[in-house]
């Protein structure tokens, strides 16, 4: 399973509290994401468990997000997930399936939709030192799910200093695994053919449709 996919189930519920300074970088970080028509980014997923954090999953992939519209478009090696804000498309490579179903937004849930403004419902946060990554500064925000049954404890978020751009983003679950979600190579795509946002049944030869709605 596409790790991408479970950010989509991380669900939280509550009213945030709010520290003054994490608020400051995690709108600036909002507002660079909500001035974008489109962004693209490559991505890197690792999941690590253990006492000595040992790496047990990485998969590599693309990103192509519409912030304000509710459309995306994920592309690993073993999944695509697309979305044109009303259907979703879930592309089984392995198995040559797609499985079709509503698209479904809500406020309590973090998607690649609300990646960038999640923390503004059910969350208590608050910034840390600045950290590097290499020759980059970075920004800290540790936020916590108010919701006592999340099955995660902590959310880890660095935002590049120059940019107000996501750097990588961490998530702590229950049982000691760690999910690194790391962002790379981000740029802006001032328009978008809305075909990016649909499935193109010819760019799959032989896949069968598994309407679920």
């Amino acid at each position: 399973m596409s790790l991408w996919f479970m950010l989509l189930c991380v669900a939280v519920e509550g009213y945030s509290q709010t520290d003054a300074a994490a608020k400051s970088i995690l709108d600036k970080m909002s507002n660079t994401y909500k001035g974008f028509t489109a962004v693209q980014a490559d991505f890197s997923v690792m999941v690590k468990q253990g006492p000595q954090g040992e790496s047990k999953f990485s998969e590599e992939g693309t990103v192509l997000i519409a912030p304000t519209t509710g459309k995306y478009h994920i592309t690993t090696g073993s999944q695509d997930l697309i979305s044109d804000g009303k259907t979703t498309w879930t592309v089984l490579k392995d198995i040559k399936e797609v499985q079709v179903t509503d698209a479904d937004y809500t406020s309590s849930s973090i998607s690649p939709v609300n990646l960038f403004s999640f923390y503004t419902k059910g969350y208590k946060y608050v910034s840390a030192s600045d950290e590097r990554a290499g020759s980059t500064s970075l920004q800290v925000v540790e936020l916590s799910p108010e919701d006592r049954r999340s099955p995660y404890h902590k959310i880890k978020l660095r935002v590049n200093k120059s940019t107000n751009l996501i750097h990588d983003l961490t998530i702590f679950d229950k049982n000691g695994a760690r999910y690194t979600y790391v962002i790379k190579n981000t740029k802006s795509v001032p328009s978008v053919t809305a075909e990016k946002f649909t499935f193109q049944q010819s760019q799959y030869p032989g896949i069968e449709v598994v309407d679920l709605r």
